[in-house]
């Protein structure tokens, strides 16, 4: 039997729990403003952490990464009785990235999917994920730059799995795909913090919402 069918099913069923926007969510239950509407108007939990409310922004950060890792997860642990295997699970989760990029319950405008793509890794291969989140928190910590950080730690993402390959993981041309596409729209996303970056005008790790 052909398992098209079951991966066109699992990939739509991603790419929808990724057009989840938590931080939307999250800001709403707690009767705090959109976070469309501050600082740098993304909706992901850099931006939520601007408006002051640090357990917002874990919780959004939480649950946007669990979305991108949980499809994976799940297709790792149940997709054998369909047919279903790693590069459908590499496809997942770079469908529930997209979904945070483009969320169809939110008009298709979403954030930029650091942690969604992050979950993802961890679920793809939790080391490799480790290590690229590793990467992240090395240049945030000395630079200041949420952005900065995606951005090097995007880079490096599919230069750890090819390193990996063979030695700590089955090399899969499919899910090395997969890392390159999550990588290459992590760094259009932040084109305008590109620009930032370059002009010396980003907002640093910690900075408010301006007003």
């Amino acid at each position: 039997m052909s398992s098209y069918l079951p991966s066109s099913i699992a990939i739509v069923l991603s790419y929808l729990l990724g057009s989840l926007s938590f931080a939307v969510i999250v800001s709403r239950a707690l009767g705090m403003a959109d976070p469309r509407s501050y600082g740098s108007k993304n909706p992901g939990a850099t931006n939520v952490l601007r408006s002051g409310n640090k357990g917002a922004a874990l919780a959004t950060l939480l649950l946007d990464a669990v979305k991108g890792w949980l499809p994976v997860f799940l297709i790792h642990r149940l997709g054998d009785a369909w047919g279903l295997g790693a590069g459908t699970a590499a496809l997942a989760g770079l469908a529930a990235f997209l979904g945070h990029l483009y969320p169809v319950f939110f008009g298709f405008q979403g954030g930029k999917g650091v942690a969604t793509a992050a979950g993802a890794l961890l679920g793809i291969e939790p080391l490799l994920g480790l290590a690229t989140g590793l990467t992240w928190l090395i240049i945030a910590f000395f630079f200041r730059y949420s952005s900065l950080a995606s951005i090097v730690a995007a880079f490096f993402a599919p230069a750890y799995y090819l390193i990996g390959g063979g030695i700590a993981w089955t090399l899969r041309r499919e899910v090395l795909l997969a890392l390159i596409a999550i990588s290459l729209l992590l760094v259009w996303r932040h084109r305008e913090n590109i620009r930032r970056l370059l002009a010396g005008t980003e907002s640093r790790l910690g900075s408010k919402a301006r007003t």
